[in-house]
């Protein structure tokens, strides 16, 4: 494969082995973190169709307010990183995470729509900040040899906060009728989520970080040379299609299953989208072993095409058969980020933060496709949409993945 020269311009680790761990630990929990926000999402979701009488699709506007501020924040996100560093990009998306969540409090106290909407922007522009900061530090803290390895370690425990999300809103937003139809249960979870986020910001405020430089370079590296590296552009189109798949096939799996499993209730589902959310966690880990013996695109890829015919199978036959075809979609959505992520970011030297912030960009896809599969009549029918964005995602682990080599990269 050919490889993008980096010399003098790669991105380098300040800070002796030892002193990479609790870093990795403190940034690792941030993963953690956004995680759980999301697990939460597409609970939400169900619940205001009840309590606050809206439709399927105007429910998945939650989902264009969070992931829509990715869209509209990567790029100041990337240029305060840039400017600040590292640290102080995450201590910002920190104190924005805590204030969103805080501010459930009073948008369920209005019972408003719209302002639960303001508040996810909030919330969800602390995570893109995160997002921002977290995935090139994980891949630039080591060799850049083992970067998908060590991103799809730390987005492990992403799954994880998401397996907890759904098991959260079950316990607390469906366990009972009275549960159902009032929002006293949501302001509190999130209350109580704004505090631990809030400790977090705390604990990174008195860790001295790593600092990570730019190797020397003759010029600031632009959008022009940026963009002409094929491999990158092909990461962000993957990405706006694997984040749409992602969540698009999860913020109507609770009305999927109770309009096409048999008589299944709310909390069932909330329960079973827990499960495949912890199959999400468990091909995370599976995943990431799997690619210190294979090259990552080939797993993405092999994941890719299992998936369009899972989608396939959900669409088309619905039922119990695919309920469980649903469910298991997700293990096989485990890898895909984490991993269109590092493939989209090698060898780009200086490139590396403004890349990122395209790459995070690109997660507008969760904010657009949901919305238009809940144009769908019929729910099943919706997931068509995940057989097209899972065929753009294989094209990209076959051959859009490649580095082409660059001639005279000092000279360009």
């Amino acid at each position: 494969m050919p490889i993008l020269r980096t010399d003098t311009i790669a991105p380098t680790f300040t800070g002796s082995k030892k002193s990479r761990l609790f870093p990795l630990i403190l940034v690792t929990s941030l993963f953690f973190l956004w995680g759980l926000a999301y697990g939460l999402l597409d609970v939400l979701n169900k619940h205001f169709q009840q309590t606050l009488e809206i439709t399927k699709q105007r429910s998945t506007l939650l989902q264009a307010a969070y992931f829509g501020a990715y869209f509209l924040m990567a790029i100041p996100a990337g240029n305060l990183i840039k400017r600040w560093g590292y640290k102080n990009g995450i201590i910002i998306g920190l104190a924005l995470y805590a204030l969103g969540a805080f501010l459930f409090f009073p948008s369920a106290i209005m019972e408003s729509f719209f302002f639960f909407l303001l508040s996810l922007l909030v919330l969800a522009s602390g995570l893109t900040f995160l997002e921002t900061a977290a995935n090139p530090y994980i891949t630039i803290l080591g060799d850049q040899k083992t970067s998908a390895f060590r991103l799809n370690l730390s987005q492990s425990f992403n799954g994880v906060g998401s397996f907890i999300g759904p098991i959260i809103g079950a316990q607390f937003f469906f366990s009972n009728d009275s549960d159902s139809q009032n929002l006293d249960s949501v302001k509190y979870v999130y209350l109580i989520m704004g505090f631990i986020v809030l400790f977090i910001a705390g604990l990174f405020s008195m860790t001295v970080l790593p600092e990570i430089k730019d190797g020397a370079s003759r010029s600031e590296a632009s959008l022009k040379k940026l963009f002409s590296r094929s491999h990158f552009k092909w990461a962000v189109v993957a990405q706006f299609f694997c984040v749409a798949a992602q969540v698009g096939g999860a913020a109507l799996f609770i009305n999927y299953c109770t309009e096409t499993g048999s008589g299944m209730s709310n909390e069932n589902a909330s329960y079973l989208l827990s499960a495949g959310l912890l199959l999400f966690t468990i091909g995370r880990f599976t995943g990431t072993a799997l690619m210190s013996v294979i090259a990552p695109n080939k797993v993405l890829a092999i994941y890719a095409i299992v998936n369009v015919a899972l989608s396939c199978v959900v669409a088309f036959l619905a039922g119990n058969v695919g309920v469980y075809s649903l469910v298991a979609i997700f293990f096989f959505n485990s890898v895909m980020f984490p991993t269109i992520f590092a493939l989209g970011v090698n060898d780009l030297g200086p490139h590396t933060k403004t890349a990122s912030s395209f790459i995070i960009m690109a997660i507008v896809g969760g904010a657009i496709v949901p919305y238009v599969m809940g144009s769908f009549q019929s729910t099943a029918l919706a997931y068509t949409v995940l057989i097209v964005c899972y065929i753009v995602i294989a094209v990209f682990a076959i051959t859009g993945y490649v580095v082409k080599k660059v001639v005279d990269e000092n000279n360009s």
